[in-house]
């Protein structure tokens, strides 16, 4: 019986090599058109969120300017009590660092732990040129707190450069004196609070943009052409004006003098003295966020509604459905996965959004996002706001990972 023939191209080249070696220049030629994408996506977005991880629990402020004392907490047990070396350490470091000027950087350090102790490493450094042996003596005639067990403890733990305190600080916990976690005083517990008033501001935010946004885009969706082309032109008006300026805007609007209290007072449905308080509150947040968020609702749903053929209403109503239940059994359905993008898309802006809240906010109308900014920019404590961004990080996923398991991310429509 003959053997069945191998089929070749035309050059003598089996079919079924020629046919990889095309699939093997497309896969090529596919990666070389998306890998300057790529490349983008690793420097701007992949690198920058592995540089907040890896700062969340990395700091080597004090173990780069104490080494003697970093060296000595490295070779001992953690309950050990400074000895002679200990206090040797202390002072000759104390002296190095005053003499390279980053003694503030060490006291900085200590003090994210444990407050107040940082004008304690400034002035004992301006005093560590004249220490002398007995080092002991010499530091507590500097200053008596040197002998705190609290501060030793607190050293110890500063001295490792990586180290999951800033989680904890994140959370409102710190340690004690033997290391054990506990949780803050009850006036300094701030973290957490804000955790919960951001989620809580978010999905209110969600909410309200949703109920607005879904007749806005049922108008869109519903309306002639040539006239929701021109109302369309109002949804997109507010992404060709600064953010800034439309922030600063409610701000004009809602202050005790402004538009909105003096309209009130001029109708006579308010006493001048009874003028509402809407800005610099959570009010005046949730105000101008929804405003400003409204439209990334409204463009989800409008392209969901905008193919849903009129008829399977008429067709509903004629076999005797009211026109809630038509609504509700046969319209709002269809329009879930835009109900969906959009409520996901407005509540991870809405957790992380800063210029607003920080400009119509007030004390009590602030989000996680401006305390991250603080660190970051005033109190210079770099790492806790990396720990912060983290937990917020964290925590978006989580919420994307039950959204994907209970709606699914397959059902989500952006356009």
């Amino acid at each position: 019986m003959a053997e069945p023939q191998t089929l070749t191209t035309p050059d003598g080249v089996p079919l079924k090599r020629a046919l990889a070696r095309a699939q093997a220049r497309a896969r090529r030629r596919a990666f070389l058109l998306v890998a300057p994408l790529l490349l983008f996506v690793i420097v701007t977005f992949l690198v920058p969120i592995g540089q907040m991880l890896h700062r969340s629990v990395y700091n080597d402020s004090f173990a780069a300017n104490m080494p003697r004392l970093t060296a000595w907490f490295a070779t001992t047990e953690p309950d050990t009590p400074p000895d002679d070396a200990a206090w040797e350490a202390l002072a000759l470091d104390l002296r190095a660092a005053a003499e390279a000027r980053t003694v503030g950087v060490v006291g900085t350090r200590v003090n994210y732990d444990l407050p107040g102790t940082r004008s304690l490493f400034t002035a004992t450094g301006r005093k560590a040129r004249s220490f002398q042996a007995p080092w002991r003596e010499a530091l507590l005639a500097a200053d008596a707190d040197w002998a705190d067990p609290m501060l030793w403890s607190t050293m110890r733990q500063a001295a490792r450069s990586y180290s999951p305190n800033f989680f904890l600080a994140a959370l409102d916990l710190t340690r004690d004196a033997r290391g054990a976690i506990v949780a803050v005083p009850q006036d300094r517990q701030v973290y957490v609070a804000l955790f919960q008033r951001t989620f809580t501001l978010a999905a209110l935010i969600t909410v309200l943009c949703v109920l607005l946004g879904f007749p806005v885009a049922h108008l869109l969706a519903t309306l002639p052409l040539r006239w929701s082309n021109l109302l369309m032109i109002l949804v997109l008006l507010p992404f060709w004006t600064s953010l800034l300026v439309r922030t600063t805007s409610w701000i004009v609007l809602l202050q005790g003098q402004g538009v909105i209290n003096n309209s009130l007072v001029a109708t006579g449905l308010l006493a001048d003295d009874g003028r509402l308080s809407l800005i610099y509150n959570q009010t005046g947040t949730i105000i101008a966020m929804t405003h400003v968020l409204l439209p990334f609702t409204i463009l989800p749903l409008y392209s969901v509604m905008r193919p849903i053929p009129p008829s399977y209403v008429r067709a509903a109503r004629s076999l005797g459905a009211t026109s809630w239940t038509a609504f509700r059994r046969v319209y709002l359905p269809q329009t879930l996965p835009g109900i969906g993008a959009g409520a996901l898309l407005v509540f991870i802006l809405a957790v992380g959004y800063y210029i607003t809240p920080a400009l119509v906010g007030g004390a009590s109308g602030q989000l996680i996002s401006n305390l991250i900014a603080f660190h970051m920019t005033d109190s210079l404590n770099w790492s806790l706001a990396a720990a912060l961004a983290a937990i917020l990080l964290g925590l978006v996923l989580i919420l994307y990972w039950l959204y994907d398991r209970l709606v699914g991310i397959d059902n989500l429509k952006l356009g």
